[in-house]
């Protein structure tokens, strides 16, 4: 029984607008690779390049052409992690029960919207998750929201993308719904003369910042701190750009996600690898700005925060596909891919038949990466 879907598909459509749906911002902002009608398993891995930082040399006037230092070129992989679904079940009774009512496409529209809705949910926090681990460094102070009084946050976020090279052609501040209501009353914002638009004040509308798109999500939550106390750095000094960072003394966990800063520098920096006991923390590339000496360097583990998140886009990718499915496919007997459009995911709905019963399952495979923690940033709240 094919092209079940088919008549359905406007109503499918027309429902994403009509159910209630959560703010989604990190999914916009990143790299998508929807990978179209390829299906997927979990496990499977997508790869990228990347090169290495060059070294100049002098140039030298002969008749014999230079050999060159030859370059590695490195390479990085993406896995699929989760492979998900949301099953929709329905009887012959159930389908004549509705039709007196709402109507059975009226409502299975609605049951598909809110499928889609579940797993773009999901897929935002797993990116929000990953993203915020892998940050670079962070400015503001923890557990003050940003945005009360002045736009230095945006300005000073971007900073730390600039100084550590990001490519600046296409970057976002994804901010929580409590960041952004004090972004649309600030006077600099909401005076049409200050402003030169009435975007904000009227229709609430967040307008770029400091070269960055403002967007909110509903999945930015809190990163509580941790334990950790009187940690210093081995005494051994560590160079500018130096990441994996020895740590003794102290005490309690230094956890994935912290904000550590060390005595003397004033750069936050987010660890990426922590601890539970004295050992070896990672902080995310480029690693340190500022030297640590050749001797014990106090550690202070920053406060519980809101991770409110700046990057560029290529720094970050989700990978989607639809679930793999074993040779001549199985016992579904209509399948269509149904592009969301407000997170512009793609999802594979799929109809299957029983013994007076049909189900329809709404399913998609992921993974998400930080590809380039250098372009990434976080705005303390």
């Amino acid at each position: 029984m094919a092209n079940v879907l088919t008549d359905l598909a406007a109503d499918l459509y027309k429902a994403a607008d009509v159910v209630g749906r959560e703010q989604v911002g990190m999914v916009p902002s990143v790299t998508l690779n929807a990978g179209g009608s390829e299906r997927a398993a979990v496990g499977d891995t997508v790869r990228s390049h990347f090169t290495r930082a060059a070294v100049a040399g002098d140039n030298t006037p002969s008749m014999t052409i230079p050999e060159g230092t030859d370059q590695t070129v490195d390479n990085k992989t993406l896995s699929i992690t989760k492979s998900r679904g949301v099953p929709i079940p329905w009887t012959g009774e159930d389908v004549m029960s509705v039709n007196n009512g709402s109507g059975y496409e009226t409502i299975y529209g609605d049951q598909i919207a809110q499928a889609m809705r579940t797993l773009t949910n999901e897929i935002e926090t797993d990116s929000w998750a990953a993203a915020y681990v892998a940050s670079s460094r962070a400015f503001g102070t923890a557990g003050t929201t940003p945005f009360v009084s002045t736009l230095v946050g945006p300005a000073q976020v971007r900073k730390i993308l600039v100084d550590n090279g990001a490519a600046m052609s296409d970057a976002s501040l994804i901010i929580d719904s409590t960041a952004g209501a004090n972004l649309r009353t600030l006077t600099n914002l909401t005076d049409v003369g200050a402003s030169g638009t009435d975007s904000t004040l009227r229709q609430g509308i967040l307008l770029p910042l400091s070269d960055l798109s403002i967007r909110e999500s509903a999945k930015i939550t809190t990163h509580t701190a941790g334990t950790g106390t009187s940690y210093t750095s081995a005494a051994t000094g560590y160079a500018i750009g130096t990441t994996s960072i020895p740590i003794i003394t102290g005490s309690g966990t230094v956890l994935a996600g912290d904000v550590v800063t060390f005595a003397g520098d004033t750069n936050k920096y987010i660890v990426t690898t922590g601890v539970a006991a004295p050992g070896t923390i990672v902080i995310a590339e480029p690693g340190l700005k500022v030297a640590l000496a050749a001797s014990a360097v106090a550690m202070t583990i920053g406060a519980t925060y809101t991770g409110n998140i700046a990057l560029e886009r290529s720094a970050f990718e989700i990978a989607m596909r639809a679930p793999a499915m074993p040779p001549g496919g199985d016992a579904a007997v209509d399948s269509m891919m149904i592009v969301d459009d407000r997170s512009g995911l793609v999802f594979d709905v799929s109809v299957y038949k029983g013994f007076q019963k049909t189900m329809v399952n709404v399913s998609a495979a992921w993974g998400v990466k930080a590809w380039k923690p250098e372009s990434i940033a976080t705005l303390l709240g």
